[in-house]
């Protein structure tokens, strides 16, 4: 990426006047992504955007505002989420959540220690790579329902309407994500969500009676005070201790189920680390190292756990923000955190959120849900992983096929092990067991700073 001068530099304070303006570009870019999750998992939106607000602070404090990254909600954990649901209830993917932030932070402490080298000897683009793709494909059958049909039925009802909708919603992401410009290029999926709402209003698939009776308790509330007391309401939160007691919802299974997703979005955080330190001009694998980054966003996946909503990463969208704007100040992505805290805590924005048609939601999940796929393919190809060497064709192959077809293995009458995290289990388990661990790492820059990549290019050069 061409470095440019920056217009506001990581620690510069912007103008008053700028700054109310520059935050909400990031809380737009953001803010698709980060409610489609809590969506499709059963979850509270609302919520998810006050974890989001506050995982984003505590990752600025931990990083010591060295790094302009915003944290929103991580596609990688909807799967497991939904499963650790089903048998444990929500609780149960707060305490896989708790368990995942663990690993973020035993990860941060290792890496400090050994540094990056064991974690790619563990973690090689070969493991990664095929994982991504089924998390993505994992996730296709839950897309296509529900753009097809149609909602709270116990039984697959299909609906011409409901996959219209899903269609035009797809239709203008797509439009949006090719066609626009500039920092509008990066809102495909609000500019779809926003689209695909408004064409299923006159399909008549809209409920809007959350959104009246909001506006009714406003309008009617008789005093200023009251209308302010009826505008702002305190998320559903789910507190450990206060809702549920952790200790006996825990669980082999919800571990087995959840804390493998962590090393995949441990080494997510990492490329997106590389890619920021690229627009920033700053290496922040160094400075203020990865362990430190890490344990930020194991930090902001703890206070998610602990509000209930689901787990934090670092965005790809804002880091794209950054690019366009060239601002990189880490009060701007702070102001963002504020606005989405306060969002969440508005009950008019609820209300609209909740009365989005899942249709809409389906649409936009079907590119989603391939980008993501596609992203693990193009890891294995910015790696030039060689598929020609047997030992990387049979490592890809058993994760594809068990993560996809949703293999599992029974350990007792209540633990099972099953779909993606089997595959990830094994694929690490073929990658360190197979002769020829270098084949695996294709050409070994997967975890290299940004300057000695450049190095590398420069030196192929000559």
């Amino acid at each position: 990426m061409k470095q440019h001068k920056a217009a506001l530099d990581v620690n510069e304070v912007p103008a008053l006047n700028k700054w109310l303006v520059l935050s909400l570009q990031h809380l737009f870019a953001m803010f698709g992504a980060t409610i489609l999750v809590p969506f499709l998992t059963g979850l509270s939106p609302s919520v998810a955007l006050v974890s989001s607000g506050f995982g984003t602070l505590a990752y600025l404090l931990i990083t010591r505002g060295k790094v302009p990254a915003y944290l929103g909600s991580s596609f990688a954990f909807i799967a497991p989420i939904i499963e650790v649901s089903k048998s444990s209830g929500v609780a149960g993917a707060m305490v896989g959540s708790f368990l995942a932030g663990l690993v973020y932070g035993l990860v941060a402490l290792l890496i400090s220690i050994f540094g990056t080298k064991w974690l790619m000897n563990l973690l090689p683009p070969i493991v990664v790579g095929p994982v991504i793709i089924v998390i993505g494909l994992g996730l296709a059958s839950t897309a296509v329902e529900m753009a097809m049909y149609l909602p709270g039925q116990e039984e697959n009802i299909y609906s011409g309407t409901h996959f219209m909708v899903a269609l035009v919603t797809l239709a203008i992401t797509i439009i949006a994500s090719i066609y626009f410009k500039g920092f509008f290029s990066l809102l495909p999926i609000l500019f779809g969500i926003v689209g695909g709402y408004a064409f299923a209003m006159t399909q008549g698939i809209v409920d809007t009676s959350g959104i009246q009776e909001e506006w009714t308790a406003i309008t009617t509330a008789g005093s200023f005070t009251g209308a302010i007391a009826a505008l702002f309401q305190a998320p559903d939160f789910l507190v450990p201790f206060v809702d549920f007691s952790p200790l006996e919802v825990i669980s082999w299974e919800i571990a087995f189920l959840m804390v493998p997703f962590a090393l995949v979005t441990i080494t997510e955080h990492t490329g997106d680390q590389m890619v920021l330190s690229k627009v920033v001009g700053k290496n922040f694998l160094k400075n203020p190292g990865l362990d430190k980054s890490i344990l930020g966003d194991g930090v902001a996946t703890f206070i998610a756990s602990c509000l209930g909503g689901p787990p934090n990463t670092t965005y790809g969208e804002n880091i794209g923000v950054l690019a366009i704007t060239r601002v990189y100040s880490v009060f701007v992505i702070g102001g963002a955190a504020v606005i989405a805290i306060v969002f969440g805590f508005i009950g008019m924005v609820t209300a609209v959120i909740s009365s989005i048609p899942t249709a809409v939601m389906g649409g936009v999940s079907i590119l989603l849900f391939g980008i993501i796929a596609s992203s693990g393919l193009r890891m294995l190809i910015d790696n030039q992983i060689d598929f020609g060497e047997k030992r990387n064709l049979i490592i890809a192959s058993v994760i594809l096929v068990i993560g996809v077809g949703g293999a599992f293995v029974q350990v007792t009458e209540e633990v099972q092990i099953a779909g993606m995290a089997l595959a990830a289990i094994i694929g690490v388990g073929l990658n360190l067991i197979l002769p020829g661990k270098e084949k695996g790492h294709g050409n070994g820059q997967m975890f290299q700073a940004p300057e000695v990549e450049q190095q590398n290019k420069k030196d192929h050069v000559a």
